[in-house]
């Protein structure tokens, strides 16, 4: 759906430029975003592999291991429906270790991997469970406590003070996750209330006796 959009707008765009005899103008925009793409990507790169490193090394030194430990009861609290001991509670806590280091690019292999594990725990494989969907909530907007794309970017594009959004981003994305939990919590009871109640096996065998 996404790409269709994207290429709506593009001939949508096309149009206008040829109805107004711009063409040249479309042309050259083309190959400005192009080269601005490129230079930013370059710039990008060498901040991610630097903070791909620090993330290498708050590994092995165990400092996510003692942030996902801080952040064990909260995730059980969120995901009352996924068991203590299973696989996707371990990849549950890693991405979000990494969204709350601002290193949003190694959380996404550890959230599509949750949801694989998930996946496994849902009964109706054709539609998104709620532990699914809170997943989802929490990726999309994760406190951030260092945001390193955006710094990369503002250094890309000669900031004088790049990290200055340190502050705001954080009071942002707290904001926002607060709202994420909040509207999880609403759909997910509103979801549960309209779920038919579950009869044990017990109670049916004597209900047709």
């Amino acid at each position: 759906m996404v790409n269709k959009i994207w290429l709506a707008f593009i001939l949508i765009g096309f149009g206008f430029a040829a109805a107004k005899g711009n063409i040249g103008i479309v042309t050259e925009a083309a190959f400005d975003g192009a080269t601005t793409g490129v230079t930013v990507c370059f710039g990008l790169i060498s901040i991610l592999v630097f903070w791909m490193g620090m993330m290498r090394l708050a590994e092995e030194s165990g400092l996510v291991r003692g942030l996902s430990k801080l952040l064990g009861p909260v995730v059980s609290f969120l995901f009352p429906d996924v068991p203590k001991n299973h696989p996707a509670m371990g990849y549950i806590l890693s991405n979000m270790s990494a969204n709350i280091l601002g290193l949003g690019n190694a959380a996404t292999p550890m959230g599509i991997r949750a949801m694989q594990e998930l996946q496994t725990l849902n009964p109706h494989k054709e539609t998104a469970s709620p532990a699914m969907c809170t997943l989802l909530a929490l990726n999309t907007a994760s406190i951030t406590l260092i945001p390193t794309t955006l710094i990369a970017i503002r250094l890309g594009f000669d900031s004088a003070n790049p990290a200055e959004i340190v502050g705001p981003t954080l009071l942002a994305t707290l904001i926002a996750t607060l709202a994420a939990i909040m509207a999880d919590r609403w759909y997910r009871n509103r979801y549960l209330r309209k779920m038919p109640p579950v009869i044990p096996p017990a109670a049916n065998l004597s209900a047709e006796r």
